[in-house]
């Protein structure tokens, strides 16, 4: 009999908002599959699950180069796959913790793709977690949308071209890990007058900042945890 393998979101970094059903499993299952990019020297998804789960664990490492080679990224997402694959079918329960929500710009949707195709006799089931976005709009106690208002995500890291239309079609955009594109979007926003903007930083960790005032944080370095969310002023 093969295991079951899990996509646990394990909230934005505060271990409190960790969900109940989150922590149950977590206690529970036989291989945690942590996720890490080069860049990082430890796995902020594995704090989290440390600091609200009081046991030991084997850990599969599965690392994910930061590139936007697709061949590079597939070659990689299969290799992960490969290995949880075989952990599941020795019989063992196995869970892949992210940051935030499973579904929402995570690597967790591309091994639950390849487990699905390669191996359909494997249970799979997904865990939803709290967002950077619903726990950043929390922090500032500003409301993302009401009543018939619209809501854009989009990767800044990746495109923000089309930055001044999604503004007209939207009435609140969240610009996801702004950190490297922060200085040509404090210069956008200066001439834009209608829109009141946040820089929201390290949500759920005991460091975590936010300004409405983007000349506060002009120049510095800034963390890769990070976004902005942007509203039409009312």
């Amino acid at each position: 009999m093969t295991g079951i393998f899990y996509g646990i979101g394990v909230g934005p970094g505060d271990p409190e908002l960790l969900t109940i059903k989150a922590q149950r499993i977590l206690s529970d299952i036989d291989v945690l599959c942590v996720p890490k990019s080069r860049m990082e020297k430890d796995s902020l998804a594995l704090t989290v699950v440390k600091n609200a789960v009081a046991r030991e664990y084997k850990i599969l490492e599965l690392e994910f180069p930061m590139s936007r080679d697709q061949k590079l990224l597939e070659k990689c997402w299969r290799e992960a796959g490969a290995q949880v694959a075989a952990e599941l079918l020795s019989g063992k329960n196995v869970a892949f913790i992210t940051i935030g929500d499973p579904t929402l710009y995570s690597t967790y949707g591309y091994l639950l793709r390849y487990i699905r195709e390669a191996h359909s006799e494997i249970i799979t089931s997904t865990i939803p977690g709290i967002t950077s976005i619903s726990a950043c709009s929390a922090f500032i106690q500003e409301p993302l949308v009401e009543r018939e208002e619209k809501l854009a995500i989009i990767p800044a890291a990746y495109n923000l071209d089309d930055l001044r239309s999604v503004l007209d079609l939207f009435d609140s955009v969240v610009l996801m890990k702004v950190n490297k594109r922060l200085p040509e979007l404090i210069n956008f926003f200066k001439e834009i007058d209608n829109v009141e903007t946040y820089y929201v930083s390290r949500c759920g960790y005991p460091d975590e900042f936010s300004t409405s005032k983007l000349e506060e944080i002009e120049g510095k370095n800034l963390d890769y945890m990070s976004l902005m969310i942007v509203k039409k002023a009312r």
